[in-house]
């Protein structure tokens, strides 16, 4: 039997979990039956999204989480393959408002900084 080595104590190791937005929210979006605000708004994106991101948070327990979403402009990966999201519809009118509303919801969560 040997001897452990002496080693350095190392920082513990942080649990960073990414989240592709646009991935959650189109998820949310067409597994949940159109809910509405008061005013009409469609939220059930919304609704779907942070019940998604709840879920993750509560089972994963990550020290560090960062929201990602999708760029309606032109990036380098068109550069790299200029048929990137070219056959991609447009989003369905009742999903368009709801991206506003779930960047707005994620910046104000706690554990979560919009950078």
């Amino acid at each position: 039997m040997t001897a452990p080595i002496d080693t350095p104590s190392r920082l513990p190791i942080q649990h960073v979990v990414l989240v592709d937005a646009s991935g959650f929210i189109f998820r949310a979006f067409h597994a949940i039956q159109i809910l509405t605000r008061p005013d009409g708004t469609p939220v059930n994106a919304v609704y779907g999204f942070i019940t998604m991101l709840m879920k993750l948070l509560d089972d994963m327990k990550p020290d560090h989480i960062a929201i990602i979403f999708d760029s309606a402009r032109k990036t380098f990966r068109n550069d790299i393959d200029p048929s990137y999201k070219a056959n991609r519809t447009e989003p369905p009118d009742e999903l368009v408002p709801q991206f506003e509303l779930d960047t707005r919801l994620q910046s104000g969560l706690h554990r979560v900084k919009r950078v």
